[in-house]
């Protein structure tokens, strides 16, 4: 199965991937670990993603669609992270359809601002590994250290109600076209994102089935 994951900053996309992953037994394609593994890999289209990256700008739709289509998976993927806006979207159909693939759902995790603003103002992130934990919902076993690598925790400098605010705005103006794209395309789901995580993967399953 091809699935993709969408929703706001905070809406439990990272938490639902790997469950998800697991209940279908395909891989999760993250958009941002693509992007370092090809830099670190010293690739040739890793340098170039590196350029931009020094640079401080968006790595262009077009090099992004190239990372996805040499990382898809005939057999079946979760995507996070990707697409992101229209464009994207469409240039994620016609790589698709090169490899004679389609996506079977698009998983809409729909969320609240008051719920996005508890969630991330409370995060706190692995320097080392990334794992995620939230200070009330989901606290590491011991205070400051990760539960998986036993790196350091922190709390991003974005994640504080008045940044959260103008994320979720930028997202919502870009996300409403590629929600339609998909409702136009007959794949849509959407999901209750504001629930417990045991719950939300619960919809998710029923669903899909």
């Amino acid at each position: 199965m091809k699935v993709i994951l969408f929703g706001a900053p905070g809406s439990g996309k990272g938490t639902q991937a790997p469950l998800l992953s697991k209940h279908l037994n395909v891989a999760t394609i993250s958009l941002g670990d693509i992007l370092r593994e090809e830099v670190k890999r010293d690739s040739e289209l890793g340098r170039e993603v590196k350029g931009y990256m020094e640079k401080g700008a968006l790595v262009p739709d077009g090099v992004v669609a190239r990372v996805i289509e040499e990382n898809v998976d005939k057999e079946g993927f979760i995507l996070d992270g990707y697409p992101r806006n229209l464009a994207q979207a469409k240039n994620l159909e016609e790589v698709l359809q090169k490899k004679g693939q389609g996506i079977d759902a698009f998983i809409y995790f729909e969320v609240d601002e008051d719920t996005v603003i508890n969630r991330l103002s409370k995060r706190i992130v692995c320097k080392k590994c990334g794992a995620l934990y939230h200070l009330v919902n989901m606290p590491p076993a011991h205070e400051g250290v990760c539960d998986v690598c036993q790196g350091s925790l922190y709390q991003r400098k974005d994640d504080n109600p008045t940044v959260i605010k103008k994320r979720l705005e930028v997202f919502m103006q870009e996300s409403r076209n590629v929600v339609d794209f998909y409702r136009d395309c007959g794949k849509l789901i959407t999901v209750d994102a504001r629930k417990e995580k045991d719950d939300v993967f619960a919809q998710i399953k029923e669903k899909l089935k």
